[in-house]
């Protein structure tokens, strides 16, 4: 099908040699959703959250492409993935997508990685598909997973986190459509706002790969549905059966959590890792925020390489 927003980001832009992977797409989830595939088995399923896109992930890729298979997929709405024009970007929506491209690739035992809103999106395709996943790690990104709790740890964090405040404010005053359709602009101020630490990271080029899907307030639809979402509630978050709860508390797990993020607080989300995972691991290091594999790729590598030695 053609996208009357196709992907704003030129297939084989490597932004200056920092993203240098062969770009894939799969039109099984209805537009053409762009993905990094790289190495052989076993599989890394790698997936971002907002504003981001597998940009995120390119340190990781190019640590386990030479002992994994890496896929690092775009949401709908963001990075080279189209923006497809009569479509929302709620949470149930990604999941739908992330489940048509697995089932297209025919991937298996794999290990998720998730980050931010990548969280409940991976774990949305683990209550459907639970004999697929073979392990989860968390990078600040929340493990929902049919949690009773999660109502009141989403409110306890949006209470605190800048970022949730401003949406609801910004919804309710009018003002979210506009200032998210400016991303490709502000896009620094809303990654500083979400939290990372480590400011040596601000180059021209990493500017340019972060603004570069967002040139138009058309192209901006997948941050905004996502923002809008959480203001209006409409983001559904799968409830996993007896038998998927059962399959993914026997995998192994790891939560590496930045202790400076202050987007998504780890006091909230982290006992709802344990109660989904109660073999799992949690390490909280210090001075990192919540773009974690950005703060810390040395610190995430080590701890995933570990992790995956020992599953």
């Amino acid at each position: 099908m053609r996208s009357e927003h196709p992907a704003m980001i030129a297939a084989h832009e490597t932004f200056d040699g920092t993203f240098p992977y062969r770009p894939h797409f799969s039109t099984a989830p209805g537009f053409r959703m762009h993905h990094v595939d790289e190495g052989d088995v076993p599989v890394l399923l790698c997936l971002h959250g907002e504003p981001t896109w597998g940009y995120l992930f390119r340190d990781l890729v190019r640590r386990f492409a030479p002992t994994h298979r890496v896929v690092v997929p775009d949401h709908m709405g963001f990075g080279k993935s189209e923006t497809p024009a009569g479509r929302t970007y709620r949470l149930q929506d990604h999941v739908d997508n992330l489940v048509a491209l697995v089932d297209d690739l025919g991937l298996r035992e794999l290990t998720l990685v998730l980050h931010d809103f990548g969280g409940p999106v991976g774990m949305g395709l683990a209550a459907r598909r639970p004999g697929l996943v073979a392990g989860v790690v968390s990078l600040n990104g929340p493990t929902p997973f049919g949690r009773p709790r999660l109502p009141d740890a989403l409110m306890a964090n949006a209470a605190e986190s800048p970022w949730f405040r401003w949406i609801a404010r910004a919804h309710a005053d009018g003002s979210l459509d506009a200032v998210l359709g400016e991303l490709g602009y502000t896009i620094l101020s809303t990654l500083k706002l979400n939290g990372f630490e480590n400011n040596a990271l601000i180059t021209d080029t990493w500017l340019r790969a972060y603004a570069s899907p967002f040139p138009t307030r058309a192209s901006a639809a997948g941050a905004l549905g996502w923002a809008e979402g959480f203001a209006t509630g409409a983001h559904v978050f799968e409830t996993p059966g007896d038998e998927a709860c059962a399959a993914l508390a026997a995998v192994p797990a790891l939560a590496v959590w930045g202790g400076a993020d202050r987007t998504l607080g780890a006091r909230h989300f982290l006992p709802l890792f344990a109660e989904a995972f109660p073999r799992g691991r949690t390490v909280e290091p210090a001075g990192v925020g919540h773009y974690s594999p950005e703060d810390a790729p040395d610190t995430i590598a080590a701890l995933l390489r570990e992790f995956l030695s020992t599953a």
